[in-house]
């Protein structure tokens, strides 16, 4: 998908843990939008001699060169910019071999782009995959990218949504255990968080009057309360405070019939799930190579590729950068879309 604004956005990309695919789909994402017209330019943060080492095993990438601040940033034809904030040792750079030394500056790489992110120095901040198990060990306690940057941007309200090419969603809770949904679901939290995805449509992508459908979170969203009375205590609750807001939101949906497309089109223009894998099951089976992680509600674009490390194909050259394409691609569009609705709120 061509991007075309001049000049282009500036995407910083984390790099993820070294011993991951990281730095590998990151130089296949650049590679590939590299031709494309009003490309965006790509810094990544990183460690400069992981990046050289992946562009030498992957033969005619062009090979990155360190980038510092203040300088201009070179074209994505010429290879990727690398601010390199780490000097890592050999061994914490051993693709499938992932250590405390490079979990401990993945964590690193992520701070500085949201900081970047934050004053303007970029446009859009992508992060590349990292292991939140080895992050923990290496004593950054969080449960991923996104908390984490919450509460670097000292953002309270904040929502994980994954975009597809033709599905986009947003998860009322996220990282928590199945058991406890139930009891996390408030009328509050389901419509803050059909107001902050609708706000993202508007803002960061045009759509005027976008609808939202929310699935319920019973079997047949309750069966009327037979099944369960959520829906009736919480979900359509928040849907009607969302309405009174003047948001087109519908629902609740069952969830097990929400993602049949009659015609080829689903019913709304981006979906509500109540519960991690409710949505997701939906999203990566429809969306899997494409799907694009997005968190809405930070004072910055963020993306990411919607897999992990996959520390066990690291270093083979067989990694697919198509999620990374996207999560690049999105941003870019994002950033362009929120800089244009600011200028014409501003002019208003």
């Amino acid at each position: 998908m061509a991007l075309s604004r001049k000049p282009p956005p500036i995407i910083a990309v984390s790099m993820g843990d070294p011993a991951g695919i990281g730095p590998e789909v990151i130089l296949k994402a650049a590679a590939a939008i590299a031709g494309r017209r009003g490309a965006p330019s790509i810094i990544v943060i990183g460690d400069l001699r992981a990046m050289q080492e992946t562009a030498a095993r992957l033969n005619k990438i062009a090979t990155p060169r360190e980038w510092h601040p203040g300088e201009t940033i070179p074209p994505l034809a010429k290879g990727v910019g690398v601010l390199s904030i780490s000097n890592l040792s050999q061994r914490a750079i051993r693709p499938g071999h992932p250590t405390v030394e490079g979990a401990g500056a993945a964590y690193d790489y992520v701070v500085t782009g949201a900081r970047m992110a934050m004053c303007g120095e970029v446009d859009a901040l992508v992060t590349a995959p990292i292991s939140k198990q080895w992050m923990n060990r290496a004593g950054h306690r969080f449960p991923g990218h996104t908390e984490l940057l919450a509460q670097i941007s000292r953002t309270r309200l904040w929502r994980m949504t994954f975009a597809g090419g033709d599905l986009t969603l947003a998860l009322v809770t996220t990282h928590i255990g199945l058991a406890k949904v139930a009891s996390a679901l408030t009328q509050r939290n389901v419509f803050e968080t059909v107001n902050l995805l609708a706000t993202h449509l508007r803002t960061k992508f045009g759509i005027a009057k976008p609808r939202i459908g929310v699935l319920g979170f019973n079997p047949h969203a309750g069966e009327n309360g037979l099944f369960g009375e959520e829906e009736i205590r919480v979900i359509a609750p928040a849907i009607r405070r969302a309405q009174r807001a003047g948001i087109d939101a519908v629902g609740p949906l069952a969830p097990d019939t929400a993602f049949i497309r009659p015609r080829g089109k689903f019913g709304f223009d981006a979906a509500v799930a109540m519960y991690h894998d409710q949505g997701l099951i939906a999203l990566k089976t429809l969306e899997f190579d494409r799907a694009v992680n997005v968190t809405i509600g930070l004072p910055f674009v963020r993306t990411s590729p919607d897999h992990g490390t996959a520390f066990e194909i690291a270093g083979k050259g067989i990694a697919n950068p198509s999620s990374m394409i996207a999560a690049i691609e999105y941003a870019a569009r994002a950033a362009v879309a929120g800089r244009e609705s600011a200028q014409r709120r501003a002019a208003a």
